[in-house]
């Protein structure tokens, strides 16, 4: 059994999903699990949506008819007029308009799962119907009724025991007595005990694959992507990035941390668990050999640069002038544990302790709130953080020219990694 994930941009519009219909064809015969996010920029629009929600509701009858209308106009153009996802359609914007009907509640987080899931529903139920009218034999599944997850809202941590049991359940059997077809699921998205909706952390799809293949055992996973492979740069900055043929689990956890975006940083672990090999593939060339992640690999011997933009570099001190030592650490990290800030960088000195972390306003203030009633908080937004893997004199230079009107505010590195925050 394989496991495949396409991600919004593969399923962006109708010729995309014509293309991901073409692939699946290149595997009639094989036993597939695809796992699909929702089209294109989805997931910004539904975020755009569930603002309305909150803060201008008069604006949120106008948006579900523009997201109705997208996904309507996508499946005409697959399907003609009169086709039968129009059916689903109707069902899954009475169940989105039930839910945003509701008021509000006091949990910003359960509100966004259970609205912002509506995207890969969509994607997945109007995909499933096109490629039945293609003669592809296809089963839909709700990853909701497959992933178990506790009630962390937008980042579930996975029952893993109950998840096994339910995967296996349900889709084993579908194969009992088949040798070839697909069964498709929703990406990003699980569910609680109590049937709550959750999700897994954005870009959280290949995360699902991965989860999906450890339960089944499958004999791998297939990422497609609008890349090649994996890159040692984002080719939009780095015009000459090179395709990395072969990596180890360990590398590529490397990468993620640091924020490369080719692979979600949970994807790793249930794979090289099972030992399961991961590639990474282009959707434009899918008989390209693409990238291949297992536990031997040829060593890196090329810089990775990772970009990551929209940082914020807070520097916390005591009020009374004591050391940063370990009690006052704890407390620093507590807060940021509790307001769940993802630290992309540390830094500190007798007196502050210092994080790069992505400026994300809704989380960071009321940390920095918190932060601020025992300790003095300073910040510095517009912060740009670079992380370049395997460097050498070379590419910090390559780095220090690209970016030569900024500042280098830390310089910080190890063996193998520098990384530089720039102002």
């Amino acid at each position: 059994m394989k496991v495949f994930k396409f991600g919004g941009a593969s399923v962006k519009d109708a010729p995309a999903i014509e293309n991901l219909k073409n692939i699946l064809q290149r595997y009639e015969n094989e036993q597939l699990v695809v796992v699909i996010s929702a089209m294109g920029k989805t997931t910004n629009f539904m975020e755009k949506l569930l603002d309305a929600y909150y803060h201008t509701p008069e604006k949120v009858e106008g948006l579900v008819d523009e997201l109705r209308a997208n996904h309507e106009s996508v499946a005409e153009q697959l399907m003609g007029k009169d086709n039968p996802f129009l059916m689903h359609s109707d069902r899954l914007f009475t169940l989105l308009n039930e839910q945003l009907q509701r008021p509000t509640s006091d949990n910003f987080d359960y509100d966004y799962d259970r609205i912002v899931s509506f995207g890969e529903l969509l994607s997945t139920t109007l995909i499933a119907v096109y490629l039945d009218t293609q003669h592809l034999e296809t089963k839909w599944l709700d990853a909701r009724q497959l992933i178990r997850t506790d009630n962390t809202y937008r980042e579930g941590h996975v029952d893993w025991t109950v998840t096994q049991k339910l995967v296996c359940n349900t889709i084993k059997p579908y194969y009992q007595d088949r040798t070839h077809g697909i069964v498709l699921t929703q990406g990003f998205i699980a569910g609680t005990a109590e049937n709550q909706t959750t999700t897994l952390g954005r870009e959280g799809s290949d995360y699902s694959a991965a989860i999906i293949a450890n339960t089944l055992d499958a004999e791998c996973v297939t990422v497609w992507k609008d890349v090649p492979g994996i890159l040692n740069a984002d080719p939009k900055r780095f015009p000459d990035a090179v395709k990395i043929d072969t990596l180890t689990y360990h590398e590529t956890v490397e990468l993620a941390y640091y924020g490369a975006s080719v692979i979600h940083p949970k994807t790793l672990r249930p794979l090289h668990n099972k030992q399961i090999p991961l590639y990474v593939k282009s959707f434009f060339h899918p008989e390209m050999e693409g990238s291949k992640i297992t536990q031997e690999a040829d060593a890196v011997d090329i810089p990775s640069y990772i970009v990551k933009d929209n940082q914020l570099l807070i520097s916390v001190s005591p009020r009374d002038f004591s050391i940063i030592g370990v009690e006052n650490l704890s407390k620093i990290l507590d807060i940021m544990s509790e307001y769940r800030i993802k630290i992309n960088l540390i830094q500190n000195s007798a007196l502050t302790f210092s994080v790069c972390t992505d400026n994300v306003l809704w989380r960071l203030q009321p940390c920095l709130e918190a932060l601020q009633k025992e300790f003095i908080v300073k910040f510095n937004d517009n912060i740009r953080l670079v992380t370049i893997r395997h460097y050498d004199s070379d590419s910090e230079q390559t780095v220090l020219q690209m970016f030569k009107n900024e500042e280098v505010l830390i310089r910080q590195n190890n063996r193998h990694t520098l990384q530089l925050v720039l102002k």
